[in-house]
């Protein structure tokens, strides 16, 4: 890693680690998971076992309170593995599903269940995405009403990550009918094996292939009052304050798996021979190939910016949406090129370089689609 003046001594012995366990746990078994669909727990309880999943969290549920570039190092160094279903699977996990619990959650709630998501024991999704409503946080359909001092949820969620083997669900529903629009939605705590809860199917993606991801069904799931997070109708704020955080980190992920990208393709060209020379001695090559690097650098550098900027507390809305805009798009652009000079092999399965261009595909829809994204940025403007 290059010097920085955002990172510290503290960040960059985290990326040693992390990359260290990448190295040692995921490579040499990562091509398996993606044949199962999933990522092992016991690989999940062993990064919760060295502290990876309480990275921002309080010390005295067994976190490690760093910042949010501290997050920015977990999710680059997880891109660089080249296996996005198993970063995607940490990183729903630790920074898109668990904040909630975190950010909402009562003393009770906290002590019920944060030291074993911090641990790894119980591993997290979010439940907010429907069949019909995915960016449209708004349009949501799932109904909660109460009867007694329970609430009963009825309703479908669609493209739910760690759906399927997930244990700590944070579900989004509409408890006021008559509210408009973001008003009166609640979220709440629904356990795996609550009756009335279940996985409807397994979905079959086309990248990320090492995560789960489930359509689940709500049919008259009864949850007691006390599994509301955050308070009643506060439901879509607080989607709307983890969203900086989630693409703050996709931002990363997609760095990260872009920079891997190229590093994989500058040392492929180096090596291949064609027409009496390597590849790196074309000049239309090295030359897309340095274009590539200098919007990587550049991508990097607006991640950097926009999460100390959120670890200051600061208003980034603007920032953030061009981090998952701009890096949601150019990773894309990165993978075409690098399995392009990778020639015939980048198509075969075989390739890593194949892999990650699937992969990289939902990085300009997941999160936020980028047309979203850009109107976000043009309302700042």
């Amino acid at each position: 890693m290059e010097p920085s003046p955002y990172f510290t001594q503290e960040h960059e012995m985290l990326r040693d680690q992390i990359r260290r366990f990448v190295a040692e746990r995921v490579l040499p078994q990562g091509d398996a998971w993606e044949r199962d669909g999933m990522t092992p727990r016991e690989v999940l309880r062993d990064m919760g076992a060295l502290g990876l999943f309480g990275i921002r969290y309080p010390q005295k549920y067994g976190g490690s309170e760093l910042d949010t570039l501290a997050t920015v190092v977990l999710a680059e160094e997880l891109g660089r593995s080249s296996y996005g279903g198993f970063a995607i699977t940490v990183l729903v996990h630790t920074d898109m599903a668990s904040p909630h619990l975190v950010n909402a959650g009562s003393a009770a709630q906290l002590d019920r269940w944060l030291p074993a998501v911090i641990r790894g024991e119980l591993i997290t999704a979010v439940a907010v995405t429907e069949p019909d409503a995915g960016s449209d946080v708004a349009g949501l359909k799932t109904r909660a009403v109460q009867d007694g001092g329970d609430w009963v949820l009825n309703g479908t969620k669609m493209f739910i990550t760690n759906g399927v083997h997930g244990d700590l669900y944070f579900v989004a529903a509409r408890t006021d009918p008559g509210a408009k629009g973001s008003r009166g939605i609640t979220m709440f705590i629904v356990e795996k094996g609550t009756p009335g809860f279940t996985v409807g199917r397994s979905l079959d993606k086309m990248g990320w292939r090492s995560s789960d991801t489930a359509e689940l069904v709500f049919a008259d799931c009864r949850v007691p009052a006390a599994n509301v997070l955050g308070g009643e109708n506060g439901g879509f704020y607080a989607i709307m304050q983890n969203f900086q955080n989630e693409r703050i980190v996709l931002g990363a992920q997609a760095m990260g798996e872009a920079q891997r990208a190229l590093e994989m393709t500058l040392a492929y060209v180096k090596d291949r021979r064609a027409f009496g020379a390597t590849l790196w001695d074309k000049q239309a090559v090295r030359q897309r190939l340095a274009m590539r690097q200098a919007e990587v650098a550049a991508g990097r550098q607006l991640v950097y910016h926009a999460a100390w900027l959120h670890g200051r507390g600061l208003d980034c809305t603007r920032e953030v949406s061009m981090v998952k805009a701009y890096c949601g798009e150019l990773v894309n652009r990165v993978m075409y090129d690098c399995q392009q000079f990778h020639g015939g092999f980048g198509y075969m399965r075989e390739a890593a370089i194949e892999r990650m261009v699937r992969d990289a595909r939902i990085q300009s829809v997941g999160g936020g689609a980028t047309e979203v994204m850009l109107e976000e940025i043009a309302k700042r403007s």
